[in-house]
């Protein structure tokens, strides 16, 4: 009677049948000892509302005491108590640990859509977002630095004329000696209350002095493990995870992968076309950036009978490779990067045009981090000056490639690309995907798993009406 028919959880409530998450979880269950557990159909649904909301396992629950559309979402009657706010942590350990979340939750919207008519064409748009990780990369002398460098930038925006009047900054990597530049110059600007009562100024001094206070503590400043350092450009760097998403026309999401940070983009293409035919996507066109235009994936579109409409740049051209294969190319930086995740810092193209042999495009890479590298074996030569990586440009597969890239039909369905910038916009910006909320890859899918969900919901619930 007091939820309107179009709320956004009344409609995914009438949209979908929940009882699958019963079926899946059962095996989690003892049926006959122990204390009732909480519905199962609840808790994955409390979950379903801290992604929609963006909420913490607190504020979830409380919103859930007195928001009655909260209350009709999940099942309760109005004077109703809650669950315990630790309830939700323990379900996501111990029920959906070794659960396929992300497959599954993919293959159960899709299916709704394909029986909604919504899903029509055969197209999948691919393309990959990355998400940060919870934890900082980085040791604590570097994070010292990083914010006090911020802090004086702060001060020298404001006034130019203070430069040379702060204490002289420290040089060496020493962890002590940059804790006592810290907080020499937090010391400083503290006495001069003219410049640290500025906001900008002083936002900047309180975090880099709760900085040395978590050091002192002997804070860790990087739990995860599993994140890594990838490229969104040559200079931008970030840590973390990508999702590597396939989507249809409809902006329904079919399909996805998790990765750590450093994975290139293609290598992914031929998991999200199994898995979107998994979930009854018919696919045969394949709309994608450059990353996805390597020899590899065109010679698979062949083969699957699959239209690969990604533009080839010479850069990424993998034809003829004299090593190993397993270096991805990053196409925002339009560097390849090394299994160990390093990128290559420089390029030159070798060979000259009309020459019956093909010009080679050769990537150098940074020789004093490769003679550390934990993968140097059968990688890096000892004693070596240099260490790099070379493709050539043209191969049969993508002489074949530039031919259909000339065509209007290749023009026209490239023009679909731009839909998926948007998902991931909305995935970030929307559903908080834009931060990883606890530690591992498995947690990472967990994460992914319900944001895709909820997207894909919303999205076929706005379809419909």
């Amino acid at each position: 009677m007091l939820v309107p028919k179009n709320h956004v959880l009344r409609q995914i409530n009438d949209l979908i049948d929940f009882s699958f998450v019963n079926e899946e979880l059962t095996s989690k269950y003892c049926l006959d000892n122990g204390r009732v557990a909480e519905d199962p159909i609840k808790m994955f649904k409390y979950l379903l509302l801290k992604t929609i909301y963006t909420l913490s396992d607190v504020d979830v629950v409380e919103h859930s005491r007195y928001d009655l559309s909260y209350k009709y979402f999940l099942g309760m009657m109005p004077e109703d108590d809650v669950i315990n706010p630790s309830s939700l942590c323990k379900f996501r350990r111990m029920r959906l640990k070794d659960v396929d979340l992300l497959d599954m939750l993919i293959s159960k919207t899709v299916s709704i859509a394909i029986e909604k008519g919504i899903i029509k064409s055969g197209t999948i748009i691919v393309d990959a977002t990355h998400t940060a990780s919870r934890s900082n990369p980085y040791a604590p002398v570097d994070i010292l630095k990083q914010r006090s460098k911020l802090l004086r930038k702060a001060v020298y925006t404001i006034d130019e004329g203070r430069k040379g009047t702060l204490p002289q900054k420290n040089e060496d990597d020493n962890l002590e000696h940059e804790m006592e530049y810290a907080g020499d110059l937090l010391n400083h600007l503290a006495s001069e209350p003219l410049i640290s009562e500025i906001p900008a100024v002083k936002e900047k001094m309180n975090l880099l002095a709760e900085t040395v206070d978590d050091i002192k503590d002997h804070y860790n400043t990087s739990k995860d493990r599993e994140a890594r350092v990838g490229h969104k450009s040559t200079d931008d760097a970030f840590f973390g995870y990508k999702t590597h998403i396939a989507m249809s026309p409809e902006r329904i999401i079919v399909a996805a992968t998790v990765t750590s940070g450093e994975k290139g983009d293609g290598p992914e293409l031929d998991n999200l076309v199994r898995k979107s035919r998994n979930n009854g996507v018919k696919v045969d066109v394949v709309v994608g950036d450059a990353a996805y235009s390597g020899k590899e994936n065109i010679q698979m579109a062949a083969e699957e009978d699959i239209e690969l409409v990604a533009k080839l740049n010479p850069c990424i051209s993998q034809g003829f490779r004299k090593e190993e294969d397993k270096f991805d190319y990053n196409k925002d930086a339009g560097m390849f990067v090394c299994p160990a995740g390093h990128m290559a810092i420089r390029k030159a193209r070798q060979g000259k045009k009309g020459e019956t042999k093909n010009q080679v495009m050769t990537y150098y890479f940074d020789v004093e981090k490769c003679k550390t590298c934990a993968l140097r074996q059968g990688c890096y030569k000892a004693g070596a000056k240099t260490k790099s990586y070379s493709v050539s440009i043209k191969s049969d597969e993508h002489r074949s490639q530039m031919k259909f890239q000339e065509t209007e039909r290749f023009k026209l369905l490239s023009k679909e690309r731009y839909k998926i910038e948007a998902k991931n916009s909305e995935l970030k910006n929307v559903l908080g995907y834009d931060r990883a909320v606890s530690y591992g890859l498995s947690c990472m899918e967990m994460q992914g798993a319900m944001a895709i969900f909820a997207a894909n919901l919303r999205r076929i619930v706005k379809i419909l009406g």
